[in-house]
C-alpha cells in the first residue's frame, strides 16, 4: 500500500545520489574513487548536449521578482533530481509488476508515487531567502525541484490526465532526456 509514495519520495532521493556517480562530477572519479576522468571527449559532448535542455528549462524559472534560477549553478542537482526520479519510477514499476495495485483514498498507484515525490520537498520559503539562495545554492528552489522534474516525466501527466498545452505538460519532442 505504501510502496508507491515511498518509492516516489525516498526512492527518488536514493536515485538522485546514484545519478551523481554518472554526471559531470562523478565523471571525475574512476571506479576505485581516484580522481581520474573516465569519460571520453565524446561522452562529455553528448552529456553536455543532453543537459543543455535542463539548463535552458531551469533558466526560465523565476525564483522571486525578476530573479531567475542560475541554471549553470544548479545544473548538477537538477539533472540528479530528474535522473533520480526516473530511476525510482523504473524501480517501483519493476518491484510491483506482478502485484495487483489498487486505488487508495481515490488515488491510483501512479498518482501516489508522484504525490510521494512532491511531498519530499515541501517548503515555505521567504522571498529574502530565495534571493540569496538563487545566487549561492546549487539546488533549485523546492517548487522547481518538483515541477521541473515532473514536466519531463510523461508518466506524470498521464497519471493525472493533464491535457496538452497545460503548464505541467511538455510536447514529447521538448522533454529533457539525459539518461
Amino acid at each position: 500500500m505504501y510502496d508507491a509514495p515511498n518509492y516516489g519520495n525516498t526512492g527518488g532521493t536514493v536515485g538522485h545520489e546514484l545519478t551523481h556517480g554518472f554526471d559531470d562530477e562523478g565523471s571525475q572519479f574512476d571506479a576505485k574513487g581516484n580522481l581520474r576522468n573516465w569519460w571520453t571527449k565524446e561522452d562529455r559532448q553528448k552529456f553536455d548536449a543532453r543537459t543543455k535542455c535542463v539548463a535552458d528549462q531551469y533558466a526560465q524559472y523565476v525564483v522571486v521578482d525578476n530573479v531567475h534560477i542560475n541554471s549553470q549553478l544548479t545544473l548538477g542537482e537538477d539533472v540528479a533530481d530528474l535522473g533520480g526520479e526516473i530511476l525510482a519510477f523504473m524501480a517501483w514499476k519493476d518491484a510491483t509488476k506482478h502485484k495487483d495495485l489498487q486505488l487508495v483514498d481515490g488515488l491510483t498507484p501512479e498518482q501516489r508515487f508522484f504525490i510521494g515525490f512532491a511531498q519530499w520537498d515541501c517548503a515555505n520559503e521567504r522571498p529574502e531567502d530565495l534571493r540569496v539562495r538563487a545566487m549561492t545554492d546549487p539546488h533549485s528552489p523546492a517548487k522547481y525541484r518538483i515541477n521541473g522534474v515532473l514536466v519531463n516525466i510523461p508518466e506524470f501527466s498521464r497519471a493525472f490526465s493533464c491535457k496538452a498545452g497545460r503548464p505541467m505538460v511538455k510536447p514529447a519532442d521538448k522533454v529533457c532526456k539525459v539518461w
